[in-house]
């Protein structure tokens, strides 16, 4: 059986092909230098050339900011780019796993949201991102859409490793404390998409649709720094001092949804997976990017 991971330099893509696969599959990998994604006959000719039994689009333009005044480009791979995998991979018959988003809600449920839960993106990335669900749902019925949530590890750009690389500079930081969601490790992402994956090339009722894949529990930014800094206190030489704020006293180009915390009883339900606290995975990543920092006094 051979999976196609597409966009295999970020985050989750990373960490796709480091994850443990069963015996019997072969993993291919793809990335910028080898398709297109915004071109759909590159997505065609590359999907016919690979000949793969399931595809898994890790591809996203993550730039929330720079959204707002780059809506062609957010849309061209958060919206296109899904559009032309999905008709591929349905011309093929085969089924696709796409990664979407917390920031398609608003967040103005008191509550976790659930996959029945009404959408309504607040900005142009949210936006950009329901609107490849929708171009995923109708060109490929076979498919799982899995929408995640503040997404971090040790690769590319992401909250961990900016407020290590801040908190190396500063001896105290202002992070905003009234946003509430779910860091999920990209690892945890990838670990928890073999099974998904595993199910779809191998079970007779699969059952496709959308599902939330998050960390268990939930925090704000500011109690995610908090937890990241009580870790890198020994490699750092010193503990930063993280005072709370509010998000106006933070303004961005994107309005970002109060409550994005995502409820995943339906992941776990059906496919028996369950992502760890969010807690345990952070240690492993500050581990892994702190590594090669020298020990202070």
């Amino acid at each position: 059986m051979k999976i196609l991971v597409v966009g295999n330099t970020g985050q989750v893509g990373r960490e796709l092909t480091r994850a443990a696969w069963p015996q019997g599959v072969e993993l291919v990998s793809a990335g910028r230098a080898d398709l297109d994604i915004t071109d759909a006959a590159s997505v065609r000719g590359f999907f016919a050339a690979a000949a793969p039994d399931l595809v898994i689009n890790a591809t996203a333009n993550t730039a929330v900011d720079r959204s707002e005044s780059e809506p062609e480009a957010a849309f061209a791979v958060n919206a296109e780019a899904p559009r032309h995998m999905a008709e591929a991979a349905g011309e093929r018959g085969i089924p696709l796993i796409h990664y979407s988003t917390d920031y398609v809600f608003d967040g103005s449920k008191a509550g976790a949201w659930t996959e029945e839960d009404a959408v309504n993106p607040l900005g142009v990335y949210g936006a950009s991102k329901e609107a490849g669900e929708r171009a995923v749902r109708a060109a490929q019925p076979r498919h799982a859409i899995l929408r995640t949530a503040w997404v971090y590890s040790a690769f590319g750009h992401n909250f961990a490793k900016t407020m290590l690389r801040v908190g190396a500079e500063r001896d105290e930081l202002r992070v905003v404390a009234d946003q509430h969601g779910c860091p999920t490790a990209a690892a945890e992402i990838a670990r928890a998409t073999v099974p998904v994956a595993m199910r779809f090339l191998t079970g007779e009722d699969a059952p496709w649709g959308t599902y939330h894949l998050a960390g268990a529990g939930a925090t704000t930014w500011h109690g995610f720094a908090e937890r990241i800094f009580d870790l890198a206190a020994p490699a750092l030489g010193r503990r930063p001092v993280v005072h709370a704020i509010a998000t106006a006293d933070y303004p961005t180009p994107t309005r970002r949804p109060a409550n994005s915390v995502l409820d995943c009883t339906k992941l776990e339900r059906t496919f028996g997976v369950r992502l760890r606290p969010w807690e345990e995975p952070v240690a492993e990543v500050v581990a892994e990017l702190t590594a090669a920092m020298p020990v202070r006094a």
